[in-house]
């Protein structure tokens, strides 16, 4: 089991990861105190299924190669919402209507906003 604060260090990479890769108004938030399944959430825009797939994959090959750490992806790019799910991080890449639509940032607006990349 990683400690919380090496899940910190590994969700802020993500960021730098998806904003190398130019992902769009990301934000980082400690959702802990909220829910049992997960420490973080990283939420980031694309602007086409293409880049949510170069996303997922940049972040999925990436994390694997440099922590050891394997993920499940769940969506499609084509469904505008592609979710990766690395047990104490979970990332969401959106299309902006999806984003726009599901508003994670209201839904857990409670949660403690870490780091946001605009």
């Amino acid at each position: 089991m990683i400690k919380k604060a090496e899940t910190a260090d590994i969700a802020r990479h993500i960021v730098e990861i998806l904003e190398d890769h130019k992902g769009e108004d990301i934000h980082l938030l400690d959702v802990s105190e909220q829910v049992d399944f997960t420490d973080f959430f990283v939420i980031v825009t694309a602007t086409s299924d293409r880049m949510i797939q170069s996303l997922a994959d940049a972040v999925q090959d990436q994390i694997r190669d440099e922590y050891k750490l394997h993920s499940k992806i769940q969506g499609v790019s084509g469904g505008g919402w592609t979710l990766i799910d690395m047990g104490d991080i979970v990332v969401h890449i959106f299309a902006p209507e999806r984003r726009d639509f599901y508003d994670l940032e209201s839904l857990w607006k409670e949660a403690k906003t870490i780091l946001r990349v605009q």
